[in-house]
């Protein structure tokens, strides 16, 4: 009994290189656990929201939009706090099917103020992730009394054709002081991130999460038929001698929830540092079929495992081990992602230590992947995403880098990390084909904040651009199609570009100065 405790208690603690990382943050201070999303309708539409250091003001959440597949980004945006004193943390993002990004984060007080207080909030942004409007609330830290159930929100988004399109849910569990029973929680927006319902518990009777468990985080995600999934960890021995992970499901918008039982087990990660997230994903070709990942000792050191339902989550596979260095070579994996492709194909990601020479967490990693194709039954064999091995460094001991992110689009790669190679922790972004063949090298931009212009927008003939140092100006549509290049500009600092030629609508300019690149929306009338 005592080892199924040990296991109920810690699952939340829970090939060659092939090209240049972009360092898609630069801070100077600490840049930690980023999330990426795609737009459904363009692929080459790429936002990215990590947790940042801003002087005087505690840690925020920034910000970054490409429109050309990651070779060139925005400067950075901060997301708005409710207080000005507050702290931002654990930020999430998706895209509706129209287009618009929200981003779901905490804002608090901090755990070094007395007394807490703050919650979760959603933000939304109507021009492609380029500024964002006010924080909605979504549940506060006394929403629940004693509670406090405001930590580590995901945020999923129907985006199916069904009667729950566009709903918006977000899932959360018990932040740290809260008491006992311990518990998963929902919530859920239906008018576009305006209003959010009551809480709800995703737990109930004969299906909870218990108290041995303090912080049972709760993933989620949506189906193509707009079915809600949920899974969160329990151990109840009233319930189940074993520690467990439970599913819960909606197809009526979260009003109501069934439960079943993914696996049981005896066995579990001791090794406090090491990043244990696990993870549910829906086949966007399959509504039926369903995996979740997540991290075990079966083998004696940390691996990466995946289980699947083909049933709807009724029923799942035995365990897959997807990390295919040497089984028991006393080598720790942790830091897992995955997603899939429109069409059924699979990634896996994970942090890996197999090149080096110790067995432990705090040594050097590098970050690796896996495909599985739509047509097979078997994951390719795992290649090196990051460019190099980093070292340990002891900011990784604490909090704020849990959680890497990927993203699979037309069978091409898009992954997030934070590390420490250049002696901070700063966000890199990598982009490469399915089959590992690198596909941007370009180095990014720094938090460079410009004084562009350009007016008169709205326009019917002509804008005039006006800044310091002018080298290159693109102007790109809503749907990623380069319109116009004015490129060998020589650092002027007025150019006038003739609109004459596009049709009426919204498009992006690009503007490339000796500092950074800068993107500016215009509409053309």
């Amino acid at each position: 009994m005592r080892t199924l405790l040990i296991f109920a208690l810690t699952l939340l603690l829970i090939a060659p290189s092939f090209g240049q990382n972009q360092n898609i943050s630069v801070g100077n201070v600490f840049d930690g656990e980023p999330y990426l999303s795609i737009n459904p309708n363009n692929s080459q539409h790429i936002v990215v929201a990590w947790m940042g250091w801003k002087q005087n003001n505690r840690l925020v959440i920034k910000t970054k939009v490409s429109f050309d597949g990651g070779q060139n980004w925005s400067v950075t945006n901060n997301l708005p706090h409710t207080i000005s004193a507050y702290t931002s943390a654990d930020v999430s993002l998706e895209f509706d099917n129209n287009g618009n990004v929200y981003a779901s984060y905490i804002d608090f007080t901090g755990y070094d103020v007395s007394p807490l207080n703050g919650g979760i909030f959603v933000c939304k942004s109507t021009d492609s992730g380029l500024t964002w409007g006010n924080p909605i609330e979504v549940i506060t830290l006394n929403s629940d009394t004693n509670k406090n159930p405001i930590d580590r929100p995901w945020i999923s988004i129907d985006q199916s054709s069904g009667v729950n399109q566009g709903n918006i849910y977000i899932t959360s569990m018990n932040a740290k002081g809260a008491t006992a029973d311990y518990n998963p929680y929902l919530m859920v927006s239906t008018d576009g991130a305006n209003s959010f319902n009551q809480w709800r518990y995703l737990d109930t009777t004969n299906w909870l999460a218990g108290s041995y468990i303090p912080q049972p985080m709760p993933t989620n995600c949506v189906s193509a038929n707009g079915t809600f999934y949920a899974v969160y960890p329990s151990y109840v021995p009233s319930q189940s001698l074993y520690a467990q992970f439970i599913l819960a499901s909606s197809t009526d918008g979260g009003n109501s929830l069934s439960h079943n039982s993914i696996f049981l087990s005896a066995t579990s990660v001791t090794d406090s540092l090491a990043k244990t997230g696990y993870l549910i994903r829906a086949n966007p070709a399959d509504a039926n079929h369903l995996v979740f990942f997540y991290l075990d000792v079966t083998y004696g050191d940390i691996d990466v495992f995946m289980r699947e339902s083909t049933d709807a989550g009724v029923s799942w596979s035995t365990a897959t081990r997807i990390n295919d260095d040497p089984i028991a070579n006393n080598r720790m994996q942790d830091l897992l992602w995955a997603d899939f492709d429109n069409d059924g194909d699979l990634l896996v990601s994970w942090r890996d230590r197999r090149n080096e020479t110790d067995s432990t967490y705090t040594t050097s990693s590098e970050i690796w992947g896996a495909v599985r194709s739509k047509d097979s039954t078997n994951f390719s064999t795992n290649f090196q995403l990051s460019d190099n091995a980093v070292a340990y460094d002891t900011i990784l001991a604490f909090s704020g880098n849990d959680f890497m992110c990927i993203k699979l689009v037309d069978d091409t790669l898009n992954a997030v990390w934070g590390d420490t190679r250049n002696g901070k922790l700063n966000i890199w972004y990598q982009r490469m084909s399915m089959t590992g063949v690198l596909l941007s090298t370009q180095q990014l931009s720094s938090e460079y904040i410009s004084d562009i212009r350009i007016f008169p927008n709205p326009s019917t003939s002509s804008v005039t651009i006006k800044g310091r140092n002018l080298n290159k100006v693109v102007i790109i549509s809503e749907s990623g199609k380069v319109m116009l290049i004015k490129q060998g500009l020589n650092g002027i600092e007025n150019l006038v570009v003739n609109l004459s030629d596009l049709s009426k609508g919204i498009y992006f300019v690009q503007v490339t100065t000796s500092k950074g690149i800068i993107i500016k929306k215009i509409i053309k009338y």
